[in-house]
């Protein structure tokens, strides 16, 4: 220890320190833990839940929500979101489970979303996924995007999530 550190570090301080914590521990002072920003309004989150790799970051932030507050963190299933909707296919069905109020939050294809905005859906979009986890099986007379032209390309159905992201492939080849 240097001469001028042991100067500034006295007795005299440290007792004065002393005194004072254990003063505080006798009048039952305790230290509280101090949050950035206040808990969440509301304490119950509502989040989509597929299986599909994609979803995983949501599948496990549930430890990470509870920590920031939300104490009751829900997922209902698909099934009963489509029979209570009416919906057919996923995309469609966590749209209007985010408009209806039957989700919260979801963990969402940026390209649906963009084109359900652009139909009129009033879904706010914080940012996108997807920065390409389809993979395109062909046969072995293709070997590049360029060379579907002209091709049957099977699709789940017009503006599903393969339809769009094999349309933006196709578009940007």
């Amino acid at each position: 220890m240097s001469t001028q550190h042991a100067r500034q570090f006295s007795r005299r301080k440290f007792l004065g320190g002393l005194t004072l914590a254990g003063t505080a521990g006798l009048l039952g002072l305790r230290p509280r833990p101090v949050a950035a920003e206040p808990p969440p309004e509301t304490t119950r989150l509502r989040l989509s839940q597929a299986i599909a790799l994609c979803q995983a970051p949501g599948s496990v932030a549930e430890e990470l929500l509870r920590a920031e507050g939300f104490t009751e963190i829900q997922y209902p299933s698909v099934t009963e979101l489509k029979t209570k909707l009416g919906t057919k296919n996923l995309g469609e069905t966590f749209a209007k489970g985010l408009i209806s109020g039957a989700l919260d939050l979801d963990i969402y294809f940026v390209s649906l979303g963009i084109v359900q905005i652009d139909e009129g859906y009033p879904v706010v979009l914080l940012c996108g996924v997807h920065t390409g986890c389809y993979e395109l099986f062909a046969s072995a007379r293709v070997h590049s995007i360029r060379e579907l032209r002209g091709k049957t390309v099977a699709i789940r159905g017009h503006k599903s999530t393969d339809h769009l992201f094999l349309a933006s492939m196709v578009w940007h080849r």
